[in-house]
């Protein structure tokens, strides 16, 4: 069961948009990820290429938390809210419930929650649609 301190320390990893170091830091090792249904990506070092090869397409990110954590035992709950500049100037902005298995201060497990519609850049601000 992760601690109150390392929950915070990994939300506030995110919140400041180092992705990429948040996954180095609190993934274990055969740790994996899965977008809704889809199937899972096993590896941290497989889920870090993919993470930063999302965050190279990007010119900026943003990440909020969505406040309560919802905590019971092994099993966190976090709802984020991301919004994407991309290199082309449009914008993707999604909310997502990321579901968490921890063992210690690792994680195991993550499968993400959220309406793949949001996927879809929108065009840039001001630009004719």
């Amino acid at each position: 069961m992760p601690s109150t301190h390392t929950l915070e320390r990994f939300i506030a990893m995110v919140e400041r948009n180092a992705h990429d170091e948040a996954i180095e830091a609190f993934y274990a090792p055969q740790a994996s990820m899965q977008e809704n249904q889809g199937a899972p990506r096993v590896g941290r070092d497989q889920l870090l290429a993919n993470e930063r090869k999302v965050m190279a397409r990007a010119v900026s990110i943003h990440s909020r938390c969505v406040r309560p954590v919802l905590v019971n035992g092994d099993h966190v709950v976090i709802r984020w809210v991301f919004r994407f500049v991309w290199q082309d100037d449009s914008v993707t902005e999604m909310e997502e419930i990321a579901w968490q298995q921890w063992e210690g201060d690792r994680i195991v497990a993550e499968q993400f929650f959220y309406d793949p519609a949001q996927l879809t850049p929108q065009p840039p601000p001001g630009a004719s649609v």
